[in-house]
């Protein structure tokens, strides 16, 4: 039975069997294989830390939102707690993996103006860091990390996680010296985070290396700014991080900064594709209410989808019939299909499976329907629109019955029925989790933003290649969902070097390492401002105006904003008001 409390997902994940919900890359988001306790992100009113006990966890995170653990079969009874407004299941997210200083307007206000990110903080959220790397140490050797939150961690003796939160171990810096100090076998035992994709070291060392290890060739933007970094948890084995973890990371380093009394421009290189993507889930709506906390600046890469065949849409009269075509590969074992349409809007919807079986027309009720199409079945959920969107979801997912789903032609048939608005989109999972040859057939570039760049109070920015002076392909674009513009603008995305693992650069590509460039432009923008008192309230979407004033033409474009690359090319210089 639906709640109106819950999200449509958290409904579904709900209704669905175990075995569902393994075979789902959804529904298996809220919690560990065969655990019964799952995390929800929750939006409340009131005191949340009294509902927890016996066997219930809350972790409160600023502006009314938590993060709360709890048996699966008491989900439904702790959404009657009048405390309790909404809940949403975690969603999956991916990092955006994919020479910029000069070409963004650096080097003049480095150099001339002196600007270095001195007295702002750079935090970020992602794989973690290699804290060892000499870029991010001072030249006497010490840390430039003012503490470090590995959410991953098992807490040894002696260890525990911040105040406040229950997963993983917080280090200090005094603890990363120490370490430092130490030959590199003893230190790794002081100090156990990793970070064995390098995603995250690249990102930061764009945004605030200092180059030390390459005789300052490679410098960052923001390279004397202090550091405080979170590596994302992965809950259990070949899992992934979620929004929960992106939650409570971004949650501890506001809290942080505002422990210090400093400002923080604070990089976020990941998203996911599922979301109505018009900035109104939880996460995106925390992201949103937290980037008016402190003075803080929110950067958010665009992803990568620009050029994937996971994004199509149409617009439908009443009486009107239109088909949707989307291949499903050989050896697919996972898919999902989400249809996001205005609420108002009342479609005749109908599933044609390969073989030319017809499903449908579907009934529009609540609850979860399952139909078999051969070797494969459909958990099908016609969803509602809740208290913060107007928008209705229709969402597939795909279980196959043995190893694969059935692979072929599938065609989504829609007929308009009473029409008021008749936009309609869908999407497919993003993150490279397809086979290459499953899509739709006529893929549409607009509205690629990963979510939760669509949240409305950050800084959404795209990737673009410098080299060519022309946008990236791959960057993921805007369109005319949302009520307010994105992406912001772009940056350098593509061949940039950076630190990797181990002491060294690596060369990297896509949005994940266009951000990290506007988060050290930001940087530099609050130093001017704030630090040494040009403008005191120079943060937020103050910093957002300046970046967007100053940004760039493109050749080619026209007319700005544009949904490729926003207000234009970064350029910092030109961002620093006269």
């Amino acid at each position: 039975m639906a709640d109106q409390k819950l999200d449509n997902l958290l409904n579904l994940a709900l209704d669905a069997t175990g075995e569902e919900r393994e075979k789902s890359i959804n529904l298996s988001a809220g919690s560990e294989k065969d655990s019964q306790i799952w995390d929800v992100i929750v939006k409340y009113s009131g005191d949340i830390e009294a509902l927890s006990g016996d066997g219930i966890q809350a972790v409160p995170l600023l502006g009314g939102f938590a993060v709360v653990s709890l048996p699966r079969n008491r989900i439904r009874d702790f959404a009657e707690h009048p405390q309790v407004e909404f809940m949403e299941l975690p969603k999956r997210l991916y990092f955006q993996v994919r020479q910029g200083l000069e070409v963004s307007c650096f080097r003049p206000v480095q150099e001339e103006e002196g600007l270095s990110g001195q007295g702002v903080l750079v935090g970020i959220v992602d794989s973690g860091i290699d804290w060892r790397h000499p870029d991010f140490c001072n030249e006497d050797g010490s840390s430039r990390i003012l503490s470090l939150w590995d959410q991953s961690a098992q807490p040894e003796s002696g260890q525990k996680p911040p105040k406040g939160y229950r997963r993983g171990v917080e280090y200090t810096r005094e603890e990363i010296n120490r370490a430092l100090s130490l030959s590199e076998q003893e230190g790794n035992l002081l100090i156990k985070e990793r970070d064995f994709s390098g995603h995250g070291t690249s990102v930061l060392g764009i945004a605030a290396g200092n180059g030390r290890a390459s005789g300052g060739v490679n410098r960052g933007a923001a390279y004397d700014s202090d550091i405080i970094a979170v590596k994302m948890g992965i809950p259990g084995e070949n899992s992934f991080p979620r929004t929960v973890e992106l939650m409570e990371g971004v949650d501890y380093l506001v809290r942080q900064a505002q422990r210090l009394g400093k400002p923080m421009a604070l990089n976020l290189s990941f998203g996911n594709n599922y979301g109505s993507h018009r900035g109104d889930s939880l996460s995106e709506i925390y992201l949103t209410n937290v980037s008016n906390t402190g003075r803080t600046v929110i950067c958010v890469g665009t992803g990568n989808n620009g050029n994937d065949r996971i994004h199509t849409a149409g617009t439908l009269d009443s009486g009107q019939k239109t088909e949707i075509q989307f291949s499903v590969s050989s050896r697919e074992k996972t898919l999902n299909v989400q249809l996001w349409k205005s609420y108002a809007d009342q479609i005749e919807i109908s599933l044609v499976i390969p073989s030319g079986q017809r499903i449908g027309p579907l009934s529009e009720q609540t609850g979860t329907q399952r139909y078999r199409a051969e070797d494969t079945e459909l958990l099908i959920y016609y969803g509602k629109p809740g208290p913060f969107q107007v928008t209705q979801e229709i969402y597939f997912d795909f279980i196959p019955q043995k190893e694969y789903i059935m692979s072929g032609v599938w065609r989504l048939e829609l007929r308009g029925r009473k029409i008021k608005d008749g936009d309609y989109h869908l999407w497919l999972p993003g993150g490279q989790v397809l086979n290459p040859g499953t899509g739709f057939y006529y893929p549409k570039a607009e509205e690629t933003l990963t979510v939760p760049s669509t949240a409305e109070k950050v800084i959404t920015v795209g990737a673009y290649d410098s080299r060519l002076n022309a946008p990236a392909d791959f960057s993921g674009r805007g369109g005319g969902g949302l009520t307010y513009f994105k992406p912001d603008l772009v940056a350098p995305g593509v061949g940039i070097t950076a630190p990797a693992p181990g002491g060294d650069y690596a060369v990297v590509t896509g949005t994940s390492f266009a951000v990290p460039f506007v988060t050290g432009a930001a940087a530099l923008l609050m130093e001017w401002g704030i630090v040494r008192g040009n403008d005191p309230y120079l943060y937020g979407e103050k910093v957002k105006a300046y970046l967007r004033r100053g940004a760039q033409p493109l050749p080619g474009i026209e007319k700005y904003p544009d949904p490729a690359v926003g207000y234009g090319v970064l350029c910092v210089r030109d961002s620093i008001p006269v």
